[in-house]
Parts: structure tokens; C-alpha cells; sequence
């Protein structure tokens, strides 16, 4: 069982910066890869940033490379979603979630396959 609970949300000005953190508990996190996703209202949850278990794999959606940095301290038990240059359309809830320790790939990208999810936290960009 592996508890996920997500902070560093908040409401910030297009253009601006926020990093995001994901406390794990448990003493197992590092047989987990770690995936980073989004909700907006009347959208689908989706795929935003994905690390493998030792962070040697990492993904991104098209739609924020380049401006997401995801990265994790498995002695601190945590991922890190570091966001740069926010736009109004980053608003959404920002969930983490724990895959394995049996997934097959080393970062996947479809949130069915997750074992286990934060509460979320909400990011509001304003224009």
C-alpha cells in the first residue's frame, strides 16, 4: 500500500512558476514509477510527466515539454513537478500516481495502469 499526497498548488500569473511535490509513504517508492497528470474541468485526467523507478526514464506530453521538469529523490521518498511558464490552460488538478512495482514499462502513460493516487492539487494560472 503506498499513500500519495500532493502540495505546492496555488494560483499564479501566466508566465509564472510553481513546483509541485508528492510525499510517498512506505519504504517501497523506489519500485514504483512515479507518473505526474492533470484534470481539467469537463476534461479527461491526462498523462503529464512520467519517471521510471531509479529516474533514469523520463516522458513527457508534447504539450508541456519543454516548460515540465519531473524528477524524483527516492531517499526523500518524493516526486517533484517543477513547472515553468505556466499558461491558463496548465489550470487544472494535479494528481500523482505510484505504477508497479509489477508494470512491465518503464514509464506508462495511460492512468488505468496506475496502482494508487494523491488527493490532487489545484494550479489556477491567470491570464
Amino acid at each position: 500500500q503506498v499513500q500519495l499526497v500532493e502540495s505546492g498548488g496555488g494560483l499564479v500569473q501566466a508566465g509564472g512558476s510553481l513546483r509541485l511535490s508528492c510525499a510517498a509513504s512506505g519504504r517501497t517508492f523506489s519500485r514504483y514509477a512515479m507518473g505526474w497528470f492533470r484534470q481539467a474541468p469537463t476534461k479527461e485526467r491526462e498523462f503529464v510527466a512520467g519517471i521510471s523507478r531509479s529516474g533514469g526514464t523520463i516522458y513527457y506530453a508534447d504539450s508541456v515539454k519543454g516548460r515540465f521538469t519531473i524528477s524524483r529523490d527516492n531517499a526523500k521518498n518524493t516526486v517533484y513537478l517543477q513547472i515553468n511558464s505556466l499558461k491558463p490552460e496548465d489550470t487544472a488538478v494535479y494528481y500523482c500516481a505510484a505504477d508497479g512495482p509489477l508494470s512491465m514499462k518503464p514509464v506508462e502513460t495511460n492512468p488505468l495502469e496506475y496502482d494508487y493516487w494523491g488527493q490532487g492539487t489545484q494550479v489556477t494560472v491567470s491570464s
